[in-house]
């Protein structure tokens, strides 16, 4: 049986009541969550003075109390209505809200200075549902958070990638979706403390991305994305729709393909009018 809880069961069943639980009574996850948050924020460079916030999969609140401790305003959003429950219980500072970002943020452009996400990313490569599909999922999420952030912001999400082609799926989708950036990996040569960052800037200049942690020399283990890459991508994507070349030679050919076919039905003589180009109407 598979150990990664996104091939158990979908995240508004798998995190229940009991597994919530445990992020109110178990010091271990409560100690790894907070240490994560505490990366992410570092991640996203936000200013002394207070930032609007958005925690993507809050879950039981733990990352927005680090969030309010420096000072920063927030909104959660989960899919998990256990989990909300339980950041309800703890009282936090922070706006929740019961939300599939499968199905795309609901924010108004430009709403916060940062993103901060920790153990939520990879859920949306799966296909919980029929009507489910990962690359839509994907598309929705990035293309709504790139409007809902201010231009500059940084976003920092931290996420447990099965295996190398669903990280390159992900950080391909967030790059249509507009963003630069990169993946940071810390600690790279453990299994154990291994841990992976996709941190993202909507608009504005690039910036290099920050240093992982527990590598002593070397290059940094990390890889970016940048704007000119972003913008061949999507010209790569365009080019390969429009290779198609539609001329009088070619329709020429075609018509003489579908004459030698069977039960294609008549096909017109060609004319001095085949393959014309016509005029744009008035």
């Amino acid at each position: 049986m598979s150990s990664r809880p996104e091939h158990t069961a979908p995240p508004e069943l798998f995190y229940n009541d009991e597994e919530a639980h445990k992020y109110t009574v178990n010091s271990r996850m409560i100690q790894i969550q907070s240490e994560l948050t505490r990366r992410c924020i570092e991640l996203v460079c936000l200013p002394d003075e207070p930032c609007h916030v958005l925690d993507v999969g809050c879950g039981s609140g733990l990352s927005g109390q680090e969030l309010s401790e420096d000072g920063h305003l927030w909104i959660g959003c989960d899919i998990s209505a256990s989990m909300l429950n339980v950041a309800v219980e703890r009282e936090v500072d922070g706006d929740l809200i019961e939300h599939d970002m499968g199905h795309g943020l609901p924010f108004r452009p430009g709403s916060f200075d940062g993103i901060i996400s920790v153990s939520a990313l990879q859920w949306l490569c799966n296909a919980d549902k029929r009507c489910h599909d990962p690359r839509k999922r994907l598309s929705a999420f990035f293309t709504t958070l790139y409007s809902s952030m201010a231009r500059g912001a940084r976003a920092a999400m931290q996420f447990y990638p099965e295996n190398p082609d669903q990280m390159e799926m992900i950080t391909s989708y967030a790059m249509r979706a507009g963003f630069s950036g990169g993946l940071v990996v810390d600690y790279p040569n453990s299994t154990r403390a291994k841990k992976i960052f996709l941190c993202l800037v909507a608009g504005g200049v690039a910036a290099p991305l920050p240093a992982p942690k527990g590598v002593d020399s070397g290059p940094a283990t990390s890889a970016a994305f940048t704007a000119s890459q972003r913008d061949g991508h999507r010209a790569g994507k365009h080019h390969k729709k429009g290779a198609k070349k539609v001329g009088k030679e070619w329709i020429i050919a075609k018509k003489e393909r579908r004459r030698r076919q069977e039960n294609k039905g008549e096909v017109r003589p060609d004319t001095k009018f085949t393959g014309r180009k016509r005029r744009p109407k008035f």
